[in-house]
């Protein structure tokens, strides 16, 4: 049984966290992909440095020794912790919460944990929730990243489930799946624990900010619309449709 209680936490921040979790189509499935090493190349230690320090690359707050590695820097944990809910009441009765992708999941469809100041979160065995990175981040328009679990996180039965690409242009914190895979090894997380790192790679071009940003709120009206455009033609198996008016070329 969990020790802590839930604070109360600003509005702004709940709904921005949300907001994130949504629309955070920055993060995808890294695909294997043949590059020239004359038009891509993985920053170094060192060339990360510069950029933070020119305001190319931002952290907020600012990074410290331990975080930075030979080619990539770690990610802490933060305080804030959604817990999926499996129901609600309704005039019904009870009822179970369903996904539907065409709509926008808030805080209904979460129970919002905020930590204090030495407080932990006892992840239970096969438990799933969704945490924030105690840093908010900026990257440029000329880079991308790649979000890869530390190795000591997947020593302790714990995988980051949505480990991927970070788009060009992304500015703000992060909100990652977290599950505890053992059968009945309770896991502790303690907010400022290293849990994820990041490698920066330079782009062959720069990408134009509003086709990079998706989480900032010049495009996710857009974007929504988009999304329910295509999970219509989904869910009507009308595929052709899809693949003829929506042409990436």
């Amino acid at each position: 049984m969990r020790t802590i209680e839930p604070r109360r936490r600003s509005a702004n921040l709940s709904m921005r966290l949300f907001r994130n979790l949504r629309y955070n189509t920055n993060l995808k499935p890294p695909s294997p992909v043949c590059r020239s090493s004359s038009n891509m190349s993985i920053l170094t230690k060192q060339e990360i440095l510069d950029r933070v320090k020119s305001g190319n690359i931002a952290f907020y707050p600012g990074l410290d020794k331990f975080q930075l590695q030979m080619h990539a820097v770690d990610l802490r944990l933060g305080f804030t912790f959604l817990i999926p809910k499996a129901w609600k009441m309704t005039p019904k009765g009870r009822q179970a919460l369903s996904i539907d992708p065409l709509k926008d999941h808030g805080p209904e469809y979460f129970d919002v944990i905020e930590l204090e100041q030495g407080q932990c979160f006892e992840l239970l065995p096969q438990e799933y929730v969704l945490v924030s990175t105690f840093e908010t981040i900026k990257v440029p328009d000329d880079l991308m990243a790649v979000l890869y679990p530390r190795s000591s996180v997947n020593r302790k039965g714990l995988s980051v489930d949505l480990t991927g690409i970070i788009d060009s242009g992304y500015e703000g914190p992060l909100t990652l799946p977290i599950r505890n895979n053992t059968q009945s090894q309770v896991i502790q997380l303690h907010p400022g624990e290293r849990f994820c790192q990041l490698v920066f790679e330079e782009l062959a071009h720069k990408i134009e900010p509003k086709k990079s940003r998706w989480h900032q709120k010049d495009v996710v009206e857009k974007g929504k619309k988009e999304k329910g455009v295509e999970m219509k033609l989904v869910f009507s198996g009308d595929l052709k449709k899809l693949k003829s008016n929506f042409s990436a070329l």
